[in-house]
């Protein structure tokens, strides 16, 4: 009985995300490549942030876009509630990139483990989506 009430509830959850999804300008189709996310860039970065954003350009950006605004089609935006540190916290960014990662929230399909990502450069590009979602009210 239990294990059916929290299969009731994961697919009410679910289901409830990605209404919520549908309901917003990331639920609209887009050409593909096109950002997803307006990002709003704070005026200045820790020096750790800016580390982290030389590396998320050259490993991430591809993907998920100059500023982790996400690409129609491509991947999501980092910027964005639903990698706020509450329920996407730094180990989920972690693992996303040592791991990869299947797709749970968006219809993106599944993230590829990124090669050649020491600690130093995950903390660094942590902090600057981290800091970015600051700038967006994303806490």
């Amino acid at each position: 009985m239990r294990t059916v009430l929290l299969a009731a509830i994961a697919a009410i959850t679910t289901g409830g995300a990605w209404w919520l999804w549908g309901q917003s300008d990331a639920g609209r189709p887009a050409e593909e490549g096109q950002a997803l996310a307006l990002v709003t860039m704070p005026s200045t970065l820790s020096p750790e942030a800016k580390s982290g954003q030389q590396v998320f350009a050259a490993s991430c950006a591809s993907c998920h876009g100059t500023d982790a605004e996400g690409r129609a089609g491509i991947a999501p935006p980092l910027i964005h509630k639903i990698y706020e540190p509450s329920h996407h916290g730094d180990m989920a960014f972690v693992l996303a990139a040592r791991n990869g990662v299947r797709a749970h929230h968006w219809p993106f399909g599944n993230m590829a483990p990124v090669p050649g990502l020491t600690d130093t450069d995950l903390a660094g590009i942590i902090r600057f989506v981290r800091e970015v979602q600051v700038a967006n009210g994303i806490r």
